[in-house]
């Protein structure tokens, strides 16, 4: 039986046993009581304790349903508390979200409400990262992919970032070319302004792609080309690949309207590889890789902005504002900076 704080034996003293003895219903009932009381009368800490134990016990025997709801009462008192995310408020639910499985939709609910909490009283506006990262890398090791994907995104760690590219080099294998998936990752991180994340990114799914497929790299070019002192490009046969290297690198490198060359270099680059044509050359990536303009090198868009479908999806996912609520400001920034002071990242 787990360890029990002297505020909450007393309740959970009635409620484990019922448990341990088949009583799920009956336990359920009682935690639900118990807590409910606690947290009328402002004893939050013991009503979340009894919440917590008695919901990861409910779901070590695999009631869901009952686990899933204490859970979510948990979340409840979190609130009315104001609690605070931190390793201790965090791991409770990991616990929990770990516990609850795969099956139904139990466990989305509960990784739901528990970003919206952590977005409601912690530092970053899209949910905590450390929460986003656990959770992608849980349904990564699942196999959920497209419900991992927005997770390693919105967390924006290097960590998150590696395991994005890792599992996008995954999912590139079961089809389709590896410069969608290169793309999936790339511009989500520049267009949230994270040099680091898609710099981290792109090197790791070069370096992985090329690893499990060789004949990806260029017969012209098959060593690593060095950029900067840093930095170094892979020259591919995939010209998606190619373009995903040098954006990374020039938007590293900008610095608003002040460095004409580097402005010059990106209204280049993307104009050699749009008229390519292919993915490129769409107007959804078109529209985000002028955004992304704006946002580096101070660019304006065009007068008559059309509908940016990824770049809504983008925006949603990582905690932006809610698309047709107006124009927002443009926003720029001089992301040279690639170094611990960086914010938001590890």
């Amino acid at each position: 039986m787990p360890a029990i704080s002297s505020s909450s034996s007393r309740a959970l003293n009635a409620i484990l046993p019922l448990v341990a003895s088949g009583q799920p219903y009956e336990a359920h009932q009682k935690a639900r009581t118990f807590a409910s009381r606690y947290s009328k009368s402002g004893q939050y800490d013991t009503a979340i304790d009894v919440l917590f134990q008695s919901a990861r016990e409910l779901l070590k025997i695999g009631q869901q349903g009952s686990g899933t709801d204490l859970t979510l009462f948990l979340l409840e008192v979190y609130e009315s508390k104001d609690e605070v995310v931190d390793d201790e408020s965090r791991g409770r639910l990991t616990q929990l979200i770990a516990l609850t499985g795969s099956s139904g939709s139990w466990r989305k609910t509960i990784i739901d409400r528990s970003i919206s909490w952590s977005a409601r009283h912690g530092d970053c506006p899209a949910g905590d990262q450390d929460l986003h990262h656990y959770v992608g890398e849980l349904l990564y090791k699942d196999g959920a992919f497209d419900a991992a994907e927005p997770h390693f995104l919105a967390s924006g760690k290097r960590d998150s970032a590696r395991s994005l590219a890792n599992m996008m080099v995954e999912w590139s294998a079961a089809g389709g070319a590896p410069g969608i998936f290169a793309l999936r990752g790339t511009l989500p991180y520049l267009q949230n302004g994270n040099i680091i994340g898609a710099r981290t990114f792109i090197s790791q799914f070069i370096a992985q792609v090329v690893s499990s497929r060789p004949n990806l790299l260029s017969p012209l070019q098959t060593s690593p080309l060095p950029v900067t002192p840093t930095s170094e490009v892979t020259h591919t046969t995939e010209p998606v690949l190619n373009f995903c290297q040098l954006a990374v690198l020039t938007c590293q490198r900008a610095n608003g309207e002040k460095n004409k060359a580097m402005r010059e270099n990106w209204v280049r680059l993307c104009g050699t590889y749009q008229a390519k044509g292919g993915v490129l050359a769409t107007k959804e990536v078109r529209v985000t890789l002028q955004e992304i303009a704006t946002l580096y090198f101070a660019i304006p868009p065009p007068r008559t902005q059309p509908d940016n479908p990824l770049g809504a999806m983008i925006s949603s996912m990582l905690g932006g504002g809610v698309p047709g609520g107006g124009a927002p400001p443009r926003r720029m920034l001089s992301p040279a900076v690639s170094g611990p002071s960086a914010p938001g990242l590890d």
